[in-house]
């Protein structure tokens, strides 16, 4: 059995503390100085980042998230979910679980440039990293070994180290032969946790119900279950042939996910699907005016969070959930691909008022379906002489929002009636 120690990167054997630093968190595995597939997940990320600003709120239950009355939890940090905070709650029963929170609004700008650091870090081990989402990746350090003098499982523990110790907040590593095993241990041991899967995948997986797999969400579930099939083990057993004639083409493939195996290649091309802004309303609306004020104010946001992440919009959903908690969407491209908050705004407002007629709703939201890079945005154009002014405006305001604040400047688009 090899092992590590994971806050000196030496092997200690089977001793229970490091003898060259006295650390106790060792990680031991037959397998782990071979695996190169890893999965790096920080840990409730933007509560880290706001705790890592603020060091007096180390030891406090921290939300972020929507403050209205119709406020919903975007994470917490570890003190918070002791008392049951999770993700997704709305805010009024997080702050009735855990009073004594520190509720904080989310600032994506400050989570995009952190995730940023982290990425580059990451780039200095491997070309093959591939982006998840803001707080995770996938990274492959097959044939990297000869590079860095030490096995992946070495150098990951270091990648650890180092973005703990130079962004200031913490992450968790699953390890192993794939994407898809490397996925679901590095969620199971947080925060700071360090799983490694091996040869032990379908073993492992055998006894967890269905709903850990990827691709079976709640009616998938529910149809297995009829089925009488609530554990992985159960999918295991099946050849090709069985599997297509119970869940169609995909079954073959769903059997094997059930094995613990996955062929898929890390892509470092693969894009972000899609950046979105939504609110949720402290009262229903359903008016045109109100509407189109917090869909001006969603358009903003979202030109803002395209150009920050550096990309630009080719096409807008509109969302929108009514009082019954019914959801919409609605789509539509755009002439050429843009950030500019009045290109947004417009078009999206051409599919609000389709969607105007009287029906109350509670939530709307405005997304870039399709994402194009940020230099192909909003480019001169002879038909549209007033673009080239516009894009300017833009600039000086971004400018002035991040000197000053995103007070320093506001639209009369956005400005509540005063009758």
């Amino acid at each position: 059995m090899t092992s590590l120690c994971r806050d000196c990167g030496t092997g200690p054997g089977d001793a229970v503390a490091c003898p060259s630093c006295g650390g106790r968190r060792i990680a031991r595995h037959a397998e782990l100085t071979s695996l190169a597939i890893a999965h790096v997940d920080c840990d409730a990320f933007y509560a880290s980042v706001e705790k890592r600003d603020r060091p007096e709120l180390a030891s406090r239950p921290v939300i972020v998230g929507g403050t209205g009355s119709r406020g919903v939890v975007s994470t917490c940090c570890y003190v918070a979910r002791i008392y049951g905070v999770r993700s997704a709650m709305p805010m009024y029963q997080a702050l009735k679980a855990c009073p004594d929170a520190v509720v904080i609004k989310p600032d994506f700008a400050k989570y995009t440039a952190a995730s940023r650091q982290i990425r580059a870090l990451m780039m200095e081990l491997t070309p093959l990293v591939q982006p998840l989402s803001i707080d995770e990746a996938t990274l492959d350090l097959s044939g990297t070994q000869a590079l860095h003098g030490a096995p992946p499982s070495a150098v990951l523990m270091a990648l650890a180290r180092n973005i703990e110790a130079q962004v200031g907040v913490t992450v968790s590593i699953g390890l192993a032969a794939n994407r898809l095993m490397a996925k679901i241990p590095a969620g199971r041991d947080k925060p700071r946790g360090f799983t490694v899967i091996g040869a032990e995948a379908a073993a492992m997986l055998s006894p967890e119900p269905v709903r850990l797999l990827p691709g079976i969400g709640p009616a998938f579930a529910k149809k297995l279950d009829a089925m009488g099939i609530t554990k992985i083990g159960q999918l295991q057993g099946l050849d090709d042939r069985e599997a297509r004639r119970r869940f169609g083409d995909d079954g073959p493939s769903l059997v094997k996910r059930a094995r613990g195996e996955d062929a898929r290649a890390i892509n470092p091309a693969r894009e972000t699907k899609s950046i979105s802004a939504e609110t949720t309303f402290n009262s229903d609306l359903a008016t045109a005016e109100p509407l189109e004020r917090e869909l001006w104010r969603l358009s903003e946001k979202l030109g803002r969070r395209l150009r920050v992440e550096g990309f630009a919009a080719v096409g807008v959903v509109l969302k929108l959930k009514t009082a019954a908690f019914a959801s919409r969407t609605r789509s539509q491209r755009l002439p050429q691909p843009s950030v500019l908050p009045d290109t947004l705004f417009d078009a999206a407002r051409v599919l609000l008022a389709r969607e105007i007629d009287g029906t109350a709703f509670r939530l709307i939201g405005i997304g870039a379906t399709t994402l194009a890079p940020l230099e192909d945005a909003d480019r001169p154009d002879l038909a549209d002489p007033g673009a080239a002014k516009r894009i300017a405006a833009q600039g000086a305001i971004d400018t002035l929002r991040a000197r000053f604040g995103d007070g320093a400047m506001l639209r009369g688009r956005g400005l509540r009636s005063l009758g």
